[in-house]
């Protein structure tokens, strides 16, 4: 096992910020998270995407959380930003990811009266599994931006996604997913007029530092294999992964977020939303992927009030 330790990001510690020990079936490892407010009654553990981007692209929720008075944990996944990266492919299992966040509650001292859990993207995934082994330990769950079936993500991409591109960039695009040639820069460029219209509304030199910084980040050697090589659909060990008739099981109060614009079917977004006992959408009609940038007024005061309902 090859092992890679985070020397030199040691200095990132402090307000707040603190590394958690957690054990995998690989040895122990440690996660980074950092804690911003107080709050006895709301505590938001905020769970990013990928698999294995950074929370950095959520650093724009120190402009609005603060103020609402939520205290909230930013937390980067093993193999991720400032965490350990241990170079084990057998670590990166949806299971394994489930227990590593029942770890990071349990030391963060999280529970049923205070702990709501959020996840975006690739973090709703793993935010809707952890909530059907553990849900007695929350208090709330936010989804964001995250279809519970990767079949109906992959078939609303074909349908209403891939026939907006240029047919001949979508067809480079699929030959080079075809032949495993996805590095090359040239790749990135043919998909980016999919990824202004449907994960970020803005032309890509106007993105935010935050998201530029985040996505530049991510760790490939787990994203791959897992997400497969774009957000035009999904492949890889997520291929299958379809929760939809589960999610009459989670009983806590929980918020889903929608974009109109997303690459997550809207109105897929709508019907979970209604599947949840206690389930309440949050539709961004501007929004797309990162609803939290482009529709920043309803994202945010819909996802703040939501949880001083709950307090």
């Amino acid at each position: 096992m090859t092992y890679f330790d985070n020397t030199g990001r040691e200095d990132v510690l402090g307000g707040g910020s603190q590394m958690i020990p957690v054990t995998t079936p690989a040895g122990e490892f440690r996660v980074w998270t950092k804690r911003t407010g107080s709050n006895p009654e709301v505590k938001l553990l905020l769970q990013h995407g990928g698999p294995c981007e950074t929370h950095e692209y959520l650093d724009e929720f120190d402009s609005f959380l603060p103020a609402a008075g939520v205290e909230y944990y930013y937390y980067d996944q093993l193999g991720s930003g400032r965490s350990d990266r241990p170079d084990e492919p057998s670590l990166w299992e949806i299971p394994r990811f489930v227990d590593e966040v029942e770890q990071v509650r349990q030391a963060l001292g999280l529970g049923p009266d205070d702990f709501f859990l959020y996840g975006q993207s690739w973090g709703g995934v793993l935010a809707v599994e952890y909530a059907l082994a553990h849900q007695q330990h929350l208090k709330g769950l936010v989804i964001s931006n995250m279809m519970m079936s990767i079949p109906a993500y992959n078939a609303y991409a074909q349908s209403a996604l891939m026939p907006e591109m240029d047919p001949a960039a979508l067809a480079e695009v699929q030959r080079r997913e075809a032949a495993g040639d996805t590095d090359d820069p040239a790749y990135d460029e043919l998909l980016m007029p999919h990824y202004e219209r449907h994960v970020l509304r803005m032309p890509a030199e106007q993105w935010p530092e935050p998201v530029v910084r985040g996505f530049a980040a991510i760790n490939k050697k787990i994203y791959v294999p897992m997400q497969g090589p774009s957000e035009l659909g999904a492949s890889g060990k997520l291929l299958d992964w379809d929760r939809t008739a589960d999610l009459h099981r989670i009983e806590v109060p929980t918020l889903v977020i929608g974009g109109q614009h997303d690459t997550m079917d809207p109105e897929h977004m709508r019907e979970v939303a209604g599947a949840f006992p206690k389930g309440q959408y949050l539709h961004c009609p501007h929004g797309s992927h990162l609803a939290m940038y482009d529709d920043q007024e309803t994202y945010m005061s819909g996802l703040t009030d939501w949880l001083a309902a709950q307090a």
